[in-house]
């Protein structure tokens, strides 16, 4: 039994070994990429990993720079089964249109493709994220980090989506709500490392899991290894 970080930034550490260190421990991660373009660094850095995932993404915080390596983005989805960081952030930002049509496009492409796994920044538009998946998306869907609203959120799980929870969320009151609303079997953890700090010395990542379920399972009220063997088991639910 193993932990899972679905959402890292492993191109962004700067140590070069750090890949090695995860293969080491056994912690299975997807290493997200903010552009079609660094995916190749990435595609490298998991090469001969049994641990490591690397996805292909659009932040939608470059979509507007990066719009034109949509093309590249169509031309590299059929290397992986994982896709991310992809998604939608703050609906009333002047680029929030250009963003959604990349986004629209990326979905699309990941429709054609099929049977993807979809890691999706939601900041600010949560509503506008499930309404472009919508229902009937060929291919399962994680929406990282959430902090929208419950009625947003139930729809996500009535179209059959999952939920990756980090440290950051577990330690403030909207955060824990949203962790106590989520069923436990749509679960997933993530550590978004190394843009979020487990303290005041160390940047989050998949070598501080432990961290992360722990102050998930004080909030559902678990033991600790009882909730690693759950997110476990609905990560490999979502594999099947």
């Amino acid at each position: 039994m193993y932990f899972i970080d679905t959402h890292c930034h492993l191109d962004l550490f700067e140590d070069n070994k750090f890949a090695d260190l995860i293969e080491h421990e056994k912690i299975y991660t997807i290493a997200v990429t903010n552009t079609p373009s660094v995916f190749f660094f990435t595609q490298n850095q998991a090469k001969n990993k049994k641990f490591i995932r690397a996805a292909l993404g659009l932040h939608p915080q470059l979509a507007s720079e990066r719009a034109k390596e949509i093309l590249l983005f169509k031309e590299l989805i059929h290397q992986t089964r994982y896709v991310g960081e992809i998604g939608l952030d703050n609906k009333k930002g002047a680029d929030f249109e250009i963003q959604k049509q990349v986004f629209e496009k990326i979905i699309d492409i990941c429709a054609q493709a099929g049977n993807k796994i979809l890691s999706i920044h939601s900041r600010g538009a949560e509503e506008e994220v499930i309404e472009i998946i919508g229902r009937k998306f060929p291919g399962k869907v994680i929406l990282h980090w959430y902090s929208g609203g419950l009625k947003p959120l139930e729809k996500a799980l009535e179209f059959g989506f999952n939920f990756s929870v980090n440290f950051s969320m577990s330690k403030n009151q909207n955060g824990s709500k949203i962790i106590n609303s989520i069923p436990i079997d749509r679960i997933l953890t993530e550590s978004d490392g190394p843009f979020q700090k487990i303290n005041s010395k160390n940047n989050a990542s998949p070598l501080n899991m432990n961290q992360t379920i722990e102050a998930i399972s004080l909030i559902r009220n678990m033991h600790p290894n009882d909730l690693k063997k759950q997110v476990y088991q609905n990560f490999f639910q979502l594999l099947s």
